[in-house]
């Protein structure tokens, strides 16, 4: 019999720790729920989900379709292992697109393939948003060495100061400089901005786009047919059936692994291998199981609590983030599959140990209770940092991380940990594999579709809208006539005049040919006008 969670007992918590803790030797991890709020009632009564749960991953890893709302399959789990996927073809183009994305980062590492102007290489801009973004940002983060590969630079949002400072940066190198551009469907507004403005610049700078440019899309999108009838250096495929929180084993991840000639068929194998521990039947084998569950019994099912993600290594500062999106837009979720009203989701935020124990871990000991922590660790340390006067950082390390778990405990607070002997791309593989089966499951176990995210899209719709409403309030302006926010409402048969006068406050402020006359703290007495 599993005994409950007890603070205040070191002997229960130990049994506890012994009993719920997961391993696998082969992939020298270990997942320790054992400071959660998980017992034998608990996983009673979550049983016969999992056994539905189970069912569903399968079903869904066997080719079924898993997002009902768009009518897709859901393929992640193919990418790394082409054989799962449902049919040869399938499987025959994953293997194919990995072949040529090893072969193309050696190439250009080599120098085998130049720039136009006949130079290697010297950097990568790359241009993607969400995941098109993150995973790349967190493998370039956690597995780029020192003097290896190509320098990375990211356009991963429309911000026009982000961009001017990225451009300066790389200056005459645009020249040389590869440039990919990810965007699954080729509309997605902010990765075509950015292409437009990297052309424009990088042609200036004397650079040749074709001759440098790279596309990541569906095969027969919009942003595929630009780079096929312009010649662009490579095209790579996106497949349809693979999301955009859960690209980074495709070319979304493996491009730039190849870029900075990290070790990406071991990234490939460490999901891989995950995958199989996850697909175990049993809430107590299977680690991705007991960290759902975990989850399922702080939240209490409804997102109680947010996750707090404190990875104790450098480079695994953007982890938190990276699960962001991950979580986070696969739970978040008003509606369940039944059409429940049910608002399900987990926040997650974080950093990294041990920096934020001078941070926010004052409030995780002292302050409201409405959160678990994940802590990851890695055991082994580099060679080249020597204990000085007896002292190893490796070993600091770990006693604030103990400490830190140690201080939440005696204020009864909920932690989960994860450990890996070691950190490098096969166990950051098996890492972002064990979430996203954590993920699935738990959709599973509260019901909601966690592949698809129709809050993003009415995101996209809205901003969308507000740039047809900017169209239509510069033509109304046209004239010279001043006139209010108001007026202008009225005018243009808008709903408010809240979303005007944001709009005009940033043409005014970019001398986009706008004058405000009046006090801009007492928004319905400004008088707008177009000027010469």
């Amino acid at each position: 019999m599993l005994a409950d969670f007890d603070a205040s007992s070191p002997a229960t918590q130990w049994h506890r720790f012994c009993e719920l803790l997961w391993y696998d030797e082969n992939l020298g991890f270990w997942l320790d729920v054992s400071r959660m709020k998980l017992g034998s009632a608990q996983l009673a009564e979550l049983g016969p989900g999992f056994d539905r749960a189970f069912q569903a991953m399968a079903a869904l890893e066997a080719g079924s379709i898993a997002n009902a709302d768009e009518q897709r399959q859901v393929g992640h789990y193919w990418l790394r292992d082409p054989g799962l996927a449902p049919d040869p073809a399938s499987r025959d183009h994953i293997a194919q697109e990995i072949d040529r994305l090893e072969a193309f980062g050696q190439e250009i590492l080599a120098g085998s393939i130049k720039s136009a102007n006949g130079h290697s290489f010297t950097d990568v801009l790359w241009i993607g948003i969400g995941g098109s973004g993150l995973g790349p940002l967190l493998m370039i983060r956690a597995l780029q060495e020192e003097g290896k590969g190509l320098p990375f630079h990211f356009f991963d949002n429309v911000d026009p100061q982000g961009m001017s400072r990225t451009l300066a940066a790389l200056d005459s190198r645009l020249a040389t400089t590869l440039v990919v551009v990810v965007s699954k469907s080729g509309g997605t507004p902010e990765p075509h901005i950015g292409m437009e403005q990297a052309r424009a610049r990088l042609e200036a700078r004397g650079g040749q786009w074709a001759q440098q440019a790279v596309a990541v899309t569906l095969l027969g999108s919009k942003l595929d047919q630009i780079a096929e009838s312009q010649n662009w250096l490579r095209r790579f495929d996106m497949f349809d059936w693979v999301g955009g929180r859960t690209s980074i084993t495709s070319a979304v991840g493996l491009l730039p692994a190849a870029l900075i000639g990290a070790d990406l068929r071991g990234f490939l194998e460490g999901a891989t291998t995950m995958d199989s521990a996850t697909r175990v039947a049993s809430i107590s084998g299977n680690p991705a199981a007991l960290l759902a569950a975990a989850w399922y019994a702080a939240c209490e099912g409804r997102g109680k609590r947010d996750m707090v993600v404190l990875p104790y290594r450098d480079r695994l500062e953007v982890f938190s983030r990276y699960l962001q999106q991950l979580v986070m837009e696969s739970l978040g979720k008003k509606w369940d599959r039944d059409g429940a009203e049910v608002h399900q989701g987990i926040a997650v935020y974080g950093n990294k140990g041990s920096t934020d124990q001078h941070a926010y871990v004052q409030q995780l000991r002292d302050g409201v209770d409405n959160f678990f922590v994940t802590f990851i660790e890695a055991l082994n340390d580099p060679s080249d940092i020597p204990a000085i006067d007896g002292e190893r950082p490796g070993d600091f390390l770990d006693g604030f991380l103990q400490g830190t778990r140690a201080a939440l405990m005696e204020g009864g607070r909920q932690t989960l940990s994860i450990t890996m002997r070691s950190f490098d791309a096969r166990s950051l593989g098996a890492l972002i594999a064990l979430f996203e089966r954590a993920v699935g499951l738990y959709g599973e176990l509260v019901n909601v579709n966690a592949y698809h995210q129709p809050g993003v899209e009415a995101g996209k719709k809205a901003a969308a809208e507000i740039l047809g409403l900017q169209q239509q309030l510069e033509a109304a302006l046209a004239d010279g006539v001043p006139r209010s926010v108001e007026e202008l409402q009225q005018q243009l048969a808008v709903a408010s005049p809240e979303p005007l006068f944001w709009i005009l406050r940033h043409l005014c402020a970019n001398d986009r040919g706008y004058s405000a006359k009046g006090d801009w703290g007492k928004p319905a007495d400004l008088q707008f006008q177009a000027v010469a």
